[in-house]
């Protein structure tokens, strides 16, 4: 295999396209959105992500590298779509069945498909097979197909890309084998084999073990709020035992995985995913939780306003999917001016502004939302010369809370009633 045809210049895709051009094949990268395209074109890429630029201008000057709005005939095809959730929370898989549609004009024999996307179980049997059968190849024989999910964290991605392991599901073995001889070229982890629906199914599970185990940190969180606790020192003590690895607690989950995937799975089993739907119901509330708690800190104040620091989900990248950050900030626009302030998100949101002290002016309550490194070198100093009142909520336990009240601010934490302001340090695997 020397062509490939990257569907969805994503967080996912772009990366995946850059790394496979870089490591010597010819790669056409598609996208429905023209702007995109358009800015790729250019030469420019559209995500933030550690060192993706320079690799980029390199496979770009190699002529490895091109992009339009339709596929090409290639040998294989790595379909890379998002798949959001409906209102109801079912799994939205229209992008994925458009691009396998798309490619059907340009397939030939022995062309090998492999869908990255994160999708509901059964979507490679059930979806992709019927429509790629329309390509009047045989399917197993002519036309192979795969599910191959990424599992890479923004902001590690070309590391991961490739160290990680990879988990190959096939639906047949020469479908595993060309699979593997493909990914090969750059991938340094390990390839595990499996059937299709398992490789779904392992993606998925990953995501909601995870989504779990946070789900717990945030309802131990409530809990101290509740009775009165400490939870981040709780969390540091409790991982000193060599069977425990409890995640941090925080705003919510974001991001197009953790705060998705695990409604793929109760979508299939309602009556069975009871622990999954419990875990997502709370971490979804946290959100809520952090505006009932700022309004609460803004009791009594006329015309309140709040210093929001963050929209992306995570610290130190941009992406905004699914953000608790966003829907914490939309709550509280219901009762106070929101400013907001995020280094790292370029696009444009209503009250987002471009400097810390655009941001702080005559706030009362300087509320951190996003654990971006920036945010750790804030000085109190600074910020006390700005804001009307002087109240700081730490949703991520990022800020030395001891320094702050040295400079008089009214400093809350989540997850910390007792108001212990020595900071408490976390060390853990990366959120996603």
């Amino acid at each position: 295999m020397k062509s490939l045809c990257v569907l969805g210049m994503g967080y996912i895709g772009l990366p995946t396209a850059i790394t496979f051009a870089k490591h010597g094949m010819t790669v056409h990268g598609v996208d429905i959105n023209h702007k995109i395209i358009e800015k790729l074109q250019s030469g420019e890429i559209h995500i933030e992500e550690p060192g993706l630029q320079n690799i980029f201008d390199e496979v770009l000057a190699a002529g490895n590298l091109t992009f339009g709005t339709t596929p090409v005939t290639a040998d294989a095809y790595i379909i890379a779509v998002p798949t959001p959730i409906n209102p109801d929370n079912t799994a939205n898989i229209d992008y994925v069945r458009s691009a396998t549609n798309s490619i059907i004009p340009y397939l030939k024999s022995q062309t090998l498909v492999v869908l990255e996307s994160t999708v509901p179980p059964r979507t490679v049997e059930d979806h992709l097979i019927p429509i790629l059968s329309k390509s009047h190849l045989r399917i197993g024989e002519e036309l192979f197909i795969s599910h191959s999910p990424e599992r890479v964290i923004p902001g590690r991605l070309l590391e991961e890309l490739i160290n990680n392991d990879r988990v190959i599901g096939g639906i047949n073995e020469k479908s595993v084998h060309l699979t593997k001889t493909l990914y090969s070229c750059f991938v340094k982890g390990n390839m595990h084999s499996t059937d299709a629906t398992t490789a779904e199914m392992v993606k998925l599970m990953e995501n909601t073990y995870r989504d779990i185990n946070i789900a717990f940190a945030n309802e131990m969180a409530l809990i101290a709020e509740k009775i009165g606790f400490n939870v981040w020192e709780a969390i540091r003590l409790a991982n000193f035992h060599p069977r425990v690895n409890i995640h941090r607690p925080g705003p919510g989950v974001g991001g197009h995985c953790i705060a998705v995937d695990p409604w793929f799975i109760y979508e299939q089993t309602p009556e069975l995913a009871k622990l999954v739907h419990t875990a997502r119901l709370t971490n979804d509330y946290m959100p809520s939780f952090v505006a009932e708690k700022t309004k609460s800190l803004l009791e009594g104040i006329n015309n309140p306003k709040v210093a929001a620091l963050g929209l992306a989900f995570k610290g130190n990248v941009d992406d905004t999917r699914e953000s608790p950050a966003i829907l914490a900030i939309k709550k509280i626009s219901e009762f106070a001016s929101v400013s907001i302030y995020d280094p790292h998100v370029k696009e444009n949101w209503t009250s987002k502004v471009d400097t810390y002290e655009e941001c702080l002016i005559n706030a009362d309550v300087l509320l951190l939302l996003t654990d971006h490194d920036e945010f750790k070198s804030i000085s109190p100093n600074f910020a006390s010369q700005l804001m009307k009142n002087k109240i700081v909520f730490d949703t991520r336990n990022l800020l030395e809370r001891k320094l702050w009240a040295e400079h008089g601010f009214e400093v809350h934490l989540l997850g910390n009633p007792s108001n212990n302001l020595n900071k408490v340090p976390i060390h853990q695997t990366p959120q996603r």
